[in-house]
């Protein structure tokens, strides 16, 4: 399976950003998927992460009610809606697929990452 993650790029404070990441190869359809950042100089850390049918998402305190996962699996394709952006919500966003059905914060259940792409929030 691989993961092509786009849609990170500069945007100021307070603006919005969508992150898509598309899936190909060995896709069951049947996995939970999640979002993960990682800012220089620190751990890479929990953003959300939703379930395979899309009913079930788990978000970090700090991206609630600003971040949105969505997920459409007729393209593999799972998104995060960013708005009301922050400068510490700077980090490379990387996606992955669990190794399970539900949606999970544990970062050891993932088995396939993508490459990550960049959110820069200027303030």
């Amino acid at each position: 399976v691989q993961l092509q993650a786009s849609g990170g790029g500069l945007v100021q404070a307070g603006g919005s950003l969508r992150l898509s990441c598309a899936a190909s190869g060995r896709t069951s359809g049947n996995n939970g998927m999640g979002w993960f950042r990682q800012a220089p100089g620190k751990e890479r850390e929990f953003v959300t992460a939703i379930n395979w049918s899309g009913d079930n998402t788990y978000y970090t305190n700090s991206v609630k009610g600003r971040f949105t996962i969505s997920r459409d699996n007729a393209k593999n394709t799972v998104y995060l809606q960013m708005d009301n952006l922050k400068p510490e919500d700077t980090a490379v966003y990387y996606c992955a697929v669990s190794r399970f059905a539900s949606a999970t914060l544990n970062r050891a259940l993932y088995k396939y990452w993508g490459q990550g792409t960049q959110v820069t929030v200027s303030s």
